[in-house]
């Protein structure tokens, strides 16, 4: 597939086809093409970001209005988190277009899950600069919001709060959770939240915010409490 085929699978013609080829554009490729008039798909990453935020908001605040802040927060949050849109990418073969440098090629960058994420946010951004908002809405109604409507992301878990409950239930002692590590840039950050139980560490989890790094690491906690029960 090619990006005029992207765009007749889509229905969408770009004004600037500049735009669409930059956010498939990793920074390995431009480092390897250096002198010539390629851009990176960072920044469009972050405006997609932004604009993937507020449409998905504005969706659940019209679409379900039983719902509290609480729980429209958590329901966003597992819309927009990185295996979310990891899906979304591969269902559209994303992958197959980004234009990456020889050597994240080689490693298997094409299909790594960070890698596809950004490129969906990055699309998003392009998408929202060329065309507009409501054309972003058009896309979205398309391919992400019958999946809200459908069920997939209604059962968030909460492992830290399932993992409070299985620590008081059975008496074990404390829980602590604190960030070890953070990486990228600062648009971009990625979180390693470490959890311990009276001291010992029992698991870590990684995150693009602190409240998923957290959630990781406390699903992986509760991974081995069952084990050793």
């Amino acid at each position: 597939m090619d990006f005029l085929q992207l765009q007749n699978q889509l229905g969408i013609r770009y004004k600037n086809e500049k735009l669409l080829k930059q956010a498939f554009t990793h920074s390995s490729y431009v480092n390897e093409h250096r002198g010539k008039p390629f851009q990176d798909n960072e920044r469009l990453e972050f405006l997609g970001d932004a604009v993937l935020e507020l449409t998905v908001s504005q969706f659940l605040y019209m679409n379900y209005p039983k719902m509290s802040e609480g729980e429209l927060t958590k329901l966003r949050a597992s819309i927009v988190c990185e295996p979310s849109l990891v899906h979304f990418a591969n269902q559209l073969h994303f992958g197959d277009l980004v234009l990456l440098g020889k050597g994240e090629e080689l490693t298997g960058g094409r299909y790594r899950p960070a890698l596809l994420a950004d490129v969906f946010e990055a699309f998003i951004g392009s998408l929202y600069l060329d065309q507009g908002i409501e054309e972003v809405f058009r896309f979205l109604e398309k391919y992400v919001y019958p999946s809200i409507n459908q069920g997939n992301f209604t059962r968030v878990i909460d492992y830290k709060s399932q993992l409070q409950e299985f620590v008081q239930h059975d008496s074990l002692g404390e829980i602590h959770y604190r960030i070890v590590q953070e990486y990228g840039p600062a648009h971009n950050r990625e979180f390693v939240s470490e959890v311990t139980l009276n001291g010992s560490v029992m698991g870590q989890g990684k995150g693009r915010s602190k409240k998923e790094a957290e959630q990781n690491a406390a699903q992986v906690a509760m991974q081995l409490l069952k084990v050793k029960r």
